[in-house]
């Protein structure tokens, strides 16, 4: 690409996006940094990778965005079958940590394969849903492709376990399918043979700590002190922090290390303890933001491919943003999936980067965007 070429590419950038990524990036680091306050002596280490996480993300994403919008199209099998070699083999080979072999480890860095998985299947599905003839209601033959490619994906990751990321696949799915137009006898046989799959699942393919966390969001109260602990903990963290917060590395519940999982997947209850209601409205309006313009990225695509992938992008951030949040306040079940952009994380992170750099791809290549 010539420096004129990447000229033009920076100036057709949605700044909007990089601007609210930005800032919840902020709001990371400052609630790692708090969090690192917390120990005896202070360990910044997570800190410190974090940021070196973001410079390594944001690279990802310039790189990513240069990449044409047709190549993307081209290489979805490509990426698709990537993605499955990866999934098997992490079953196979990969480490196990807290109960999940999901990971592998090459030193002190982790990689997710399924995190490559959810961007390799949003592209897959968007050239699925694009390719198929007409503009009318989806035809059952693309409908039960669509369906196979991310059920493969889904009993994958199911047999990690991962049942939270499994969740995400599938929300991608049913979220791009409806928006594509389905029927509702297609609506109704769906919903059969998902009440079928989940009858299966309940019994013969859930963890029993899995099963725990559906019985204690259903009834925290039952076992507050074991399975509702974290979630009990989660909320009074939140309420504590009343409008302004008790102030970085000052919040009685992060700081005693009350909150389980404070880097990851409760990172957001240290924020609304220690930054109080601004901090977490702030947080909430950068993710407001980011959809919005993800929306117009949908609006202003210059072909169906383009547009589904944002789609594809935009549930899948939206969902993680929705469950994660609900679990730390107690209206989801507590499913291990963290933040974008905020939560604590390796590939996790990176990878989210990688999906905002398919986002700008879209803006900075798409012919319709530029007029």
């Amino acid at each position: 690409m010539s420096f004129r070429q990447r000229v033009r590419q920076l100036l057709y950038y949605d700044w909007l996006i990089l601007a609210a990524i930005l800032l919840l990036c902020a709001f990371s680091l400052a609630a790692l940094y708090g969090i690192a306050t917390g120990f005896e002596q202070p360990n910044y280490i997570n800190l410190q990778k974090q940021f070196v996480f973001i410079l390594i993300g944001l690279s990802v994403m310039v790189g990513v965005s240069s990449v044409g919008l047709q190549r993307f199209h081209q290489s979805s099998s490509i990426m698709y079958a990537l993605g499955l070699f990866l999934l098997v083999a992490v079953l196979v080979f990969g480490q196990t940590l807290r109960g999940t072999t999901g990971w592998f480890t090459v030193g002190t860095f982790g990689f997710q394969p399924v995190e490559l998985g959810k961007l390799a299947l949003i592209v897959t599905l968007a050239r699925v849903f694009s390719s198929r003839p007409g503009s009318g209601p989806l035809s059952n033959r693309t409908l039960v492709v669509s369906a196979l490619l991310t059920g493969t994906y889904a009993a994958l990751t199911l047999a990690q376990p991962d049942f939270g990321s499994a969740i995400l696949l599938v929300g991608i799915w049913v979220g791009m399918a409806a928006l594509s137009g389905i029927t509702w006898r297609q609506v109704l046989v769906g919903v059969g043979l998902f009440s079928i799959v989940a009858i299966i699942g309940w019994n013969f393919m859930l963890q029993p700590y899995q099963k725990s966390r559906i019985l204690t969001f259903i009834n925290p109260a039952a076992d507050p002190y074991d399975r509702g602990y974290q979630v009990r903990q989660s909320i009074i963290a939140i309420g504590s922090g009343q409008w302004f917060g008790r102030g970085l590395g000052s919040g009685s519940q992060s700081q005693l290390k009350f909150i389980p999982a404070s880097q990851t997947d409760f990172i957001f209850a240290v924020i609304g303890e220690e930054l109080g209601f601004f901090g977490a409205t702030l947080v909430l309006g950068a993710y407001l933001v980011l959809f919005l313009r993800c929306i117009i990225l949908v609006r202003r695509a210059s072909d169906d491919f383009a547009s589904y992938l944002v789609i594809g992008i935009s549930l899948l951030l939206f969902s993680q943003v929705v469950i994660n949040i609900g679990m730390n306040i107690g209206v989801l079940p507590v499913t291990g999936i963290g933040l974008p952009f905020l939560s604590y994380g390796g590939s996790y992170l990176v990878m989210t980067f990688a999906l905002a750099g398919v986002a700008q791809a879209v803006a900075t290549h798409s012919i319709k965007y530029r007029v």
